[in-house]
């Protein structure tokens, strides 16, 4: 049997499937193939093949009720451990964010994750916790990942541009911190408009602009970046859209 073949056939342990589920999290589902940087760095990791790698996030998309309700499939033949992890995933994405970041430290050679620096708003840098960091690490990469690197309001694609904003603050809903339905991607001004409640989304998604930023002397600036979008829908991704438990809130 060839090395190859046998890297493809090898059973996956827990701590793989960890960090396969959390590539799949991670990575906008367009970009989810064998020639994508994250899935070859986590193949050389792993000791296994591009293509093992690549249809393993494959099999977690076919669990993914987001894309099925689009009539998106992802490759069919998940295992019964993918199934149990998808469903302890979903049941709590902080514990999921914690343990699929524990799972690089116990793999040989498992690329280390990106710490994002940025405290949740409410909070400054000296009050978050190395727990709390990693987890709005992974919040934002998931977040930014669902919307495929863009702003869902202006189209804006320059990552390093955008904020993965909750709709429910971190500070008022514990539980729902690392979940990315609770998370929309936003350029840097109005994701800061967003958080001080100077703008929101209705129920149809449609931007609503506040009546203080109305009240504003306009300037071509204040124009066009707020005014002009006003009643612009909100583009939702395929996967993770905001719960209708974020939309109310």
């Amino acid at each position: 049997m060839s090395s190859e073949r046998a890297a493809t056939r090898r059973a996956w342990e827990r701590d793989e499937l960890l960090l396969a589920l959390r590539l799949y999290f991670q990575t906008p589902f367009g970009r989810l193939h064998r020639t994508n940087p994250g899935i070859v760095e986590l193949a050389i990791s792993l000791g296994r093949t591009l293509s093992a790698v690549a249809m393993k996030t494959s099999n977690f998309a076919s669990l993914d009720p987001d894309l099925a309700a689009r009539g998106v499939k992802g490759l069919q033949g998940a295992s019964k451990a993918d199934r149990d992890l998808w469903t302890e995933a979903r049941r709590n994405m902080e514990w999921f964010a914690l343990e699929s970041e524990s799972a690089q430290t116990r793999i040989p050679n498992a690329a280390q994750f990106e710490e994002v620096n940025n405290a949740p708003p409410g909070l400054t840098e000296s009050e978050v916790t190395t727990k709390e960091r990693r987890v709005q690490s992974f919040f934002r990469t998931a977040v930014l990942a669902a919307y495929d690197d863009t702003c869902a309001l202006t189209g804006l694609d320059v990552p390093s541009l955008l904020n993965a904003g909750h709709i429910i603050p971190w500070s008022v809903d514990v539980d729902r911190r690392a979940e990315p339905s609770n998370g929309i991607a936003l350029n840097a001004l109005h994701d800061r408009a967003f958080d001080r409640g100077l703008i929101t989304f209705d129920q149809s998604l449609k931007l609503v602009v506040s009546s203080e930023i109305h009240a504003y002397r306009e300037s071509i600036f204040h124009q066009s970046v707020f005014l002009d979008l006003e009643g612009s829908k909100l583009r939702v991704p395929d996967r993770h859209p905001p719960g209708p438990v974020a939309l109310t809130y």
